[in-house]
């Protein structure tokens, strides 16, 4: 049986009967978690393990672990990251803030490897305007084309190093929205020739990374009516940029689309998403999401390549990766 073409949420920490019952029909081809589903590193353990045996597979489980304001495990039981903007800025040697970055990834990476997450919605490739939203701006690696590719060039070989799949965020490039999408629908009014040579720079530069997560913004100069998630047009440009991987919506219940989650999603695959993303847990909302059924032949066969390239993590002497990570946070921070 071949996987459902979504990807969907636990409501909590610990797995329902109902909601094992409705996995194991649904085959959703991974899992994401949240805040809410991660309370003590055993209980992550147990429930990731328990996702994994509803489905009977070892599904993808994902998370959005980016450090900063976005990161859904925290202290006291894990460890609370700077925000990827301050922590890029701080270091005036490109060399020094790009090895700071790939050490976080592979701390991170680890971290979720320990707690059967393999999949981390990160790096973001947005750049940083004085216009960006303030729900994005600090999640950003950077105030350029270069600086961002390069952070985030670093943080997903992080990731891949400790075993981790990085996700490629948010195709084609987010930066100059002013709202938030989770509230409303953005317009980016910028003329393409400009976007090709800032905004989407970023991700023609990352377009060999496995998974690409999609933007829920409007480029009226693609398709003036529909955002890229719900776009034929927008999707086609994505691939344009050589982004050829397995590509999944941002969350498809998000206060920018419009319309029943069924519709949402239908529209996504319609468009050529390879994947829905669902995220708040409502088990009626999942089941309508589920209607749209199994991933295409051609998604299953990028979904095949993305599984494919997770790498056997490499030899990582965690306390070590830690203290040469620190001493280069400490070294800016302390000429501050």
């Amino acid at each position: 049986m071949r996987a459902g073409a979504y990807i969907l949420a636990p409501a909590g920490p610990t797995l329902l009967a109902d909601e094992a019952a409705f996995f194991r029909d649904a085959q959703p081809w991974g899992f994401i978690l949240f805040q809410r589903n991660c309370e003590t590193p055993d209980q992550l353990r147990r429930l990731t393990a328990d996702l994994r045996a509803a489905v009977g597979w070892d599904a993808p489980v994902l998370i959005d672990q980016e450090g900063g304001r976005v990161q859904r495990l925290r202290a006291p039981h894990w460890r609370e990251w700077m925000r990827p903007l301050d922590q890029v800025t701080a270091f005036s040697d490109p060399d020094a803030a790009q090895r700071a970055m790939y050490l976080r990834g592979v701390l991170i990476g680890a971290e979720l490897i320990a707690h059967g997450v393999d999949v981390n919605c990160a790096p973001s490739a947005d750049i940083a305007w004085d216009e960006t939203h303030p729900f994005l701006k600090n999640r950003c690696y950077g105030r350029d084309a270069q600086t961002v590719a390069h952070m985030a060039r670093a943080c997903a070989e992080g990731l891949l190093d400790a075993g981790c799949l990085p996700v490629l965020k948010h195709a084609p490039g987010h930066g100059r929205a002013q709202l938030d999408s989770h509230k409303a629908l953005p317009r980016i009014d910028s003329a393409l020739t400009d976007l090709q040579k800032t905004d989407f720079a970023p991700f023609r530069d990352l377009a060999d990374l496995p998974m690409v997560m999609t933007a829920h913004i409007v480029l009226p100069d693609i398709d003036a009516d529909r955002p890229v998630t719900q776009s034929p047009d927008g999707i086609r440009f994505l691939r344009s940029l050589g982004l050829s991987g397995l590509l999944m919506s941002d969350d498809i219940s998000m206060g920018a689309l419009q319309g029943d989650v069924h519709t949402r999603s239908k529209a996504a695959m319609e468009a050529g998403c390879d994947l829905v993303l669902h995220c708040n847990g409502d088990l009626a909302e999942m089941q309508a999401v589920a209607r749209i059924g199994a991933l295409t032949d051609a998604a299953a066969k990028r979904a095949d390549i993305a599984l494919a390239a997770r790498r056997t993590p490499i030899d990582i002497d965690i306390s070590a990766t830690e203290a040469e990570f620190d001493s280069l946070i400490e070294g800016v921070s302390g000429r501050g």
